[in-house]
């Protein structure tokens, strides 16, 4: 598949051109120069059939450390992609900057637009024309916030992007057994092989520097300053069969520290974990657990993810056993108790390779559905160790069990009384489950339900 890379200097429209040919509102844009600093990747289609991969890149500046590392990231992406847009904005003169990056570019031998953004109507498109000064084999005046003269750009772009082949469709050579629904949930789910995994955590911890780690390439900015990620951006790999999708977030900050366009990270980021599946939450060992870590970590509680407690930093961790820092941890974090840890450092790569290993298997456990007859087996065992509690003097039963949902395991008890089951009986089933079934890494809902009543998420 083609990649398009999107260049440019700061704020002259590259996310608002990746949103538009994405076809919704992924990048963050704003006002404020450097508002990217990570490349983000979407696959998008154009002319109904014609696919290709978009990369929008930071802005090249080279005024600060921060804003170096983004540059060089940017023309990395350049070197690496088919087709390559430059912008520039064309509410300004031709700048000497603009003219020696395209240049240099130029030297790449790819097919290169020069695209001069921001010509808002007929009589702007005047300044277009000083443009034509860089000499570029492609020049096309656009207006992105406008939806303005995009069509000799779809028709120069549809030159180098061939239409996808269709595949024959499939045709059903047999019946489906409908009784057999266990045994085609179970078909189904073995070629469930995408995960998406969210880093999270505050600010600072290493979410950036890990997601490289992982990739083994410089992927996402790594810098000293706290907020430096602040688009979620994604990368995809390998591993045991899976897909794995890897999704960098923002670090999250108490809402008094939150400035400027981080207000949008923080929202993106609770939208990036509606999607996921799995959570690696980083702590840094060198600070411990935080109340803001908690906080963090009541989010995974609230979308119900499967999770990998990571902390990170443990070379340089003060002085202390494995033993005392793991259990200070884990008292802090007692609604995950159901998740495993593990103690990297993503600096120096300690221990970061199994990691990948520990993402397959929590997902495995993650989209597992016990059979029905194993499930109340184990019910049974339970109850008879320690009867259902009445209620204000009512007896109640549980009929049976049954499993209704996977990505997390939702078990649903049928019984006479609702209501009556007590929450720390519920909570006693839960643990007995996960003696007999391995659910390490995964939250477990268990509801209660009377018998024909419909089961909702």
């Amino acid at each position: 598949m083609k990649k398009v890379a999107i260049l440019g200097r700061p704020n002259v429209g590259k996310s608002s051109l990746f949103n538009r040919l994405a076809r919704e509102r992924d990048a963050i844009t704003s006002d404020f120069s450097g508002t990217t600093r990570d490349v983000k990747k979407r696959i998008v289609t154009i002319s109904g059939d014609r696919d290709f991969e978009v990369i929008d890149t930071g802005g090249i500046d080279y005024s600060s450390e921060l804003f170096s590392k983004v540059a060089e990231l940017s023309l990395r992406a350049a070197e690496q992609a088919d087709i390559i847009l430059y912008m520039v904005d064309g509410k300004t003169l031709p700048d000497e900057e603009d003219r020696e990056l395209f240049y240099r570019l130029q030297k790449l031998e790819k097919p290169l637009a020069l695209i001069v953004n921001k010509i808002d109507n007929d009589k702007e498109e005047e300044r277009y024309w000083e443009f034509l000064e860089f000499g570029a084999d492609a020049t096309f005046p656009m207006s992105v916030s406008h939806n303005r003269y995009f069509n000799d750009f779809y028709a120069w772009l549809e030159q180098y992007i061939s239409p996808r082949e269709e595949k024959p469709e499939l045709k059903l050579t047999e019946e489906v057994d409908p009784f057999a629904e266990e045994e085609h949930m179970a078909s189904e789910e073995e070629d469930d092989n995408e995960i998406r995994v969210a880093i999270i955590g505050r600010v600072n911890t290493g979410k950036s520097s890990l997601l490289n780690a992982l990739l083994g390439e410089e992927r996402s900015v790594v810098s000293d300053v706290a907020g430096t990620t602040i688009d979620p951006i994604d990368e995809k790999l390998e591993h045991n069969g899976y897909e794995i999708t890897f999704v960098d977030t923002a670090g999250i900050r108490r809402r008094s520290k939150i400035v400027g366009i981080e207000k949008y990270a923080l929202g993106r980021t609770e939208a990036m974990l509606e999607k996921a599946n799995l959570v690696l939450l980083i702590i840094d060992a060198t600070v411990g657990v935080t109340e803001l870590d908690e906080r963090v970590a009541g989010l995974i509680e609230k979308y119900r993810l499967a999770c990998l407690i990571v902390i990170n930093k443990w070379d340089i961790r003060e002085e202390k056993s494995y033993e005392d820092a793991v259990n200070e941890i884990r008292d802090e974090l007692k609604f995950l108790h159901y998740a495993p840890l593990i103690t990297i450092s993503a600096k120096t790569g300690i221990r970061v390779h199994k990691i990948l290993d520990q993402i397959t298997a929590i997902y495995e456990r993650y989209k597992q559905r016990i059979p029905t007859s194993k499930l109340n087996d184990v019910l049974r065992e339970a109850m008879n160790r320690h009867h259902v509690p009445s209620h204000n003097g009512a007896v109640v039963k549980i009929k049976f069990a049954t499993q209704y949902e996977t990505k997390p395991p939702k078990i649903a008890l049928i019984t006479n009384r609702p209501e009556g089951l007590h929450f720390s009986y519920k909570r006693y089933l839960a643990n007995f489950l996960r003696s007999r079934f391995d659910f390490e890494g995964v939250p477990l809902d268990i509801v209660a339900r009377r018998r024909g009543e419909r089961t909702e998420e």
